[in-house]
C-alpha cells in the first residue's frame, strides 16, 4: 500500500529522510504517526531491508493501535512488523524478536528492561537498532523512562560508540515545564531537544493553511456555573471534621477544608503520627484525609457519590480492623451518628452540584444530532465511574440516546478497580464503531489514542497543564466541534485554563525562537545541556550509591505503620527482578496474614499474585503475596511501614530511598530455608 503524505508532512520529515535526528511537532490529528511510517519505510528501503526500527510508546493501548492502524497496514507487504506490550509473551524473548523482525513496536519500559537485562534471550543494545521512533517525546525529561533510554544513548554517543540509531521524536505539544516567562519556555524546548539529541525541531512553515484545513480547531467555550447557594451536605462533613479536630486537639483552618492545601496538611499529620508512634494522631489524620476526599468528590460529582465513598471506607475499616481502641471507636461513632442525616441530604435534589446541571445541558444540546460523539475528561477514576453512573441514572440523557462508557488507566489502584489492557481495547473499539458514543475518561485518552472524531470534548473539574489542554482539545476533530470547559465561575479550574492558554502561546513562541537560532549556536547549546545532563546523572548515581551504604541492613528495622509493631529488619528483605521487595525470613509468617485474591491487569513470566498481606495484629495492609516459581512469598510495600534507622524514624514512599543495601533474591537458598529442601 502506497503511503501518501500531505505537503506539510513532507516538509517536516525531510531532515529525517536525510538521516538526521529530529523532533516532529504537529497538532493532534496532523498525521505524525503516518509521517513516521513514511520515514520508517524510506529508512529500511535505503538499507536494503537490513535496518532495524524500534517504535516506542508510553501507553499500552498505543502498541496495538500503531501496529494495526499504521505500521503493519503500510509495511506488511515489505517488512516484518511486531507489537509487544506488557501482556505479550514475546517480551520474554525480546532479543530473538528483535533479530527476526524489522519493526518492533513496544512500550518504552520493555525496551529499557531489555537494555538492562543480563539474560541473553532478553538483552539488546541500542546499537541493535538503526532507527528509534519515540512517540509523545515531550515525556523525554527528568526520570521518565524515555529520558533514561536517551540518557544511555547520549553517553554512548559521547564515548563515540559506532552504529547508534537515528532518532525521530513525535509530539503535538512539548509544553513549557510550567514556565511563566519566554526565556524559561525556550530553555525547556531546548532541554527536550537536547534530551532527544535532535538537531532541530520541525513544524510546518510553508503549508500552514493546508495544515489548518486538515486539522480544524474546535470552538472553545467556557461553560461556567455559579457557586452552590447552599451545601448542607458539605457543611455537615465539615462539622464532622471539626469534631475530629477537637478530639485530636489540633485546630482546623475552616477555609481550607475540602482543598488540596488541606490534604497536604493532613498527609503531613498522618506521617508525623506514624513516625512518633502516636496512633491517635495518625488515625485521626487518615480519617480527615478521607473526609477531605469526600468534599472534593462532592464538589465534582454527586453528593451520593461522596456519601458512598465515606460509607465504603468505614465499612472496610470495620471489616479489617482486628482490634478497636478508643480512637477507632470514636471515629466510627462520628460517622454512625451522622450517617442518616448525611444520606438524607445526599438525596435532596435542591442541594445537588450545579456543575452536573450544566453538564446535562451541554450533552443534551450536542446529542440532539444523531451522529454526535463526545469525550468527557475528568481527573480521577472515581469521578469517571461516578459520572458514568450519573448519566445512566438520568432519564433525559438516556432519552437522548447517549450510550456512555468509561476509559481509565490499567495500573492497579487502592481506591477503584483498574481496567485490564483488554478492557481498555474493547472500550476504544466500541467507541470507534459507535456502540459507545460518549466516553468518560481520565488522562489515558488524552495522548495518542486514535479515537474517532468527536464533535464535543468536555474538560470537567480538571486542573492540569497546557500539554493536557492541547491534547484534549485535539480530540475534537469533527466539523463544527465544541471544546467546553465546565467549571465554577472564579474557581481554580478556570484560572488554570487561562494560564494554560497563556503557556500554549508561550510554547509556540519558544519553538519558533529555537527554530530561528543559528545552527552553530543551537548545537553548542545542545551539547552544553547534554554535558550538564550526564554530570547530573552521575552525581545522582553517586548519591544513590552513597545513600545505600549509609547503614547496615541489620541495623534498620521496620514497624507496622498502623500499630507500630516491630516486624522485621532490612536484612530480611531481598529484591526480585530489581523491583519486588520480599521478606525471606522463615519466621516472618507469625506477623502477617493472607486474605483474598489480587487480580492484576497483566500476566508475568515467573510469578502470579496471591492474596493481600496484612498485619496479623491490626489488619493494616502491607503488600501482597507473590507466587514466585510456585513458591509463596510476601512482597512488601514500603509506604505501609515506619523505618527505624540509627539516626531516627522515617517513612518512605519508595524502596530505593531506604538508606541501606538489600541483597538480590536467591531462589534456591530461599527454598532450602523455607521448604526444608
Amino acid at each position: 500500500m502506497q503511503i501518501e503524505l500531505r505537503d506539510y508532512q513532507r516538509e517536516v520529515v525531510q531532515p529525517a529522510l536525510e538521516g538526521k535526528n529530529i523532533i516532529i511537532c504537529l497538532p493532534t490529528g496532523g498525521g505524525k504517526t503516518r509521517a513516521s511510517v513514511f520515514v520508517t519505510k524510506h529508512h529500511l528501503d535505503t538499507r536494503g531491508g537490513q535496518g532495524k526500527v524500534a517504535v516506542l510508546v508510553n501507553k499500552v493501548p498505543l502498541v496495538n493501535q500503531h501496529y494495526e492502524n499504521e505500521f503493519n497496514q503500510f509495511l506488511k507487504t515489505f517488512y516484518k512488523v511486531v507489537p509487544i506490550s506488557g501482556d505479550s509473551e514475546l517480551k520474554e524473548h525480546f532479543a530473538n524478536v528483535v533479530r527476526r523482525n524489522h519493526v518492533i513496536i513496544c512500550t518504552a519500559q520493555i525496551l529499557q528492561n531489555a537494555l538492562n537485562s543480563t539474560e541473553e534471550e532478553k538483552h539488546v543494545d541500542l546499537t541493535d537498532f538503526s532507527l528509534l521512533i519515540i512517540d509523545e517525546c515531550h515525556h523525554t525529561q527528568k526520570d521518565a523512562v524515555y529520558n533514561t533510554i536517551m540518557g544511555q544513548y547520549i553517553e554512548k554517543k559521547q564515548q563515540h560508540t559506532k552504529g547508534l540509531p537515528q532518532i525521530l521524536g513525535l509530539t503535538a505539544s512539548p509544553g513549557t515545564d510550567g514556565a511563566n516567562t519566554f526565556e524559561h519556555a525556550k530553555a525547556h524546548i531546548l532541554q527536550i531537544c537536547a534530551n532527544m539529541d535532535a538537531c532541530m525541531i520541525m513544524s510546518s512553515k510553508n503549508y500552514i493553511e493546508q495544515l489548518q484545513d486538515t486539522v480544524p480547531q474546535p470552538v472553545k467555550r467556557y461553560d461556567l456555573t455559579e457557586e452552590r447557594q447552599r451545601d448542607p451536605f458539605g457543611d455537615r462533613i465539615k462539622k464532622m471534621m471539626r469534631t475530629i479536630h477537637s478530639y485530636l486537639d489540633v485546630p482546623s483552618v475552616t477555609g481550607n477544608l475540602g482543598s488540596q492545601i488541606y490534604e497536604q496538611t493532613v498527609v503531613q499529620l498522618e506521617k508525623e503520627g506514624a513516625i512518633e508512634s502516636d496512633r491517635k494522631k495518625r488515625a485521626c489524620a487518615l480519617y480527615l484525609w478521607k473526609y477531605n476526599d469526600s468534599l472534593l468528590i462532592n464538589d465534582t460529582v454527586r453528593m451520593i457519590d461522596a456519601f458512598t465513598y465515606l460509607k465504603e471506607f468505614y465499612s472496610n475499616e470495620e471489616k479489617t480492623k482486628v482490634v478497636l481502641d478508643q480512637t477507632d471507636r470514636f471515629l466510627l461513632r462520628v460517622f454512625k451518628d451522622n450517617k442518616e442525616e448525611l444520606l438524607l441530604l445526599a438525596v435532596t435534589k435542591e442541594y445537588e452540584n450545579p456543575k452536573l446541571n450544566k453538564l446535562e445541558e451541554i450533552l443534551l444540546e450536542r446529542f440532539q444530532f444523531s451522529n454526535s460523539r463526545g469525550i468527557i475528561f475528568t481527573k480521577t477514576r472515581q469521578s469517571t465511574h461516578a459520572l458514568l453512573d450519573w448519566i445512566k441514572s438520568c432519564a433525559r440523557l438516556m432519552a437522548a440516546n447517549i450510550k456512555a462508557g468509561s476509559l481509565t488507566g490499567a495500573g492497579a489502584s487502592s481506591q477503584t478497580k483498574h481496567m485490564t489492557q483488554q478492557e481498555q481495547l474493547e472500550v476504544i473499539q466500541k467507541f470507534r464503531y459507535g456502540n459507545i458514543n460518549l466516553l468518560i475518561a481520565t488522562s489515558v485518552a488524552e495522548e495518542g489514542l486514535d479515537i474517532k472524531e468527536c464533535n464535543i470534548v468536555i474538560r470537567y473539574g480538571l486542573i492540569t497543564n497546557e500539554i493536557a489542554m492541547v491534547q484534549a482539545s485535539g480530540r475534537a476533530r469533527a466539523d463544527n466541534s465544541i471544546y467546553s470547559v465546565v467549571a465554577q465561575q472564579g474557581g481554580r479550574e478556570i484560572q488554570r485554563e487561562y494560564t494554560n492558554e497563556y503557556r500554549e502561546q508561550l510554547m509556540k513562541r519558544a519553538i519558533e525562537a529555537v527554530q530561528d537560532m543559528q545552527q552553530r549556536d543551537y548545537l553548542v547549546k545542545i551539547k552544553e545541556l547534554q554535558l550538564e545532563g550526564m554530570i547530573s546523572r552521575k552525581v545522582k548515581e553517586q548519591k544513590y550509591n552513597a545513600n545505600k551504604m549509609e547503614n547496615l541492613s541489620h541495623d534498620v528495622r521496620f514497624f507496622c505503620r498502623n500499630c507500630n509493631e516491630a516486624v522485621c529488619h532490612a536484612s530480611d528483605i531481598q529484591i526480585i527482578e530489581g523491583m519486588h521487595h520480599v521478606n525471606v525470613n522463615p519466621d516472618f509468617h507469625i506477623y502477617y496474614k493472607v486474605s483474598g485474591k489480587i487480580d492484576l491487569p497483566r500476566k508475568f513470566e515467573d510469578w502470579e499474585p496471591g492474596g493481600t498481606v496484612s498485619c496479623q495484629k491490626c489488619g493494616q495492609t502491607w503488600g501482597m503475596q507473590m507466587i514466585y516459581k510456585s513458591v509463596p512469598i510476601p512482597s512488601l510495600c514500603i509506604k505501609n511501614f515506619v523505618v527505624e534507622l540509627p539516626t531516627g524514624r522515617r517513612t518512605f514512599k519508595q524502596w530505593k530511598k531506604v538508606p541501606c543495601q538489600m541483597e538480590e533474591f536467591n531462589y534456591i537458598e530461599f527454598c532450602a530455608a523455607n521448604l526444608s529442601l
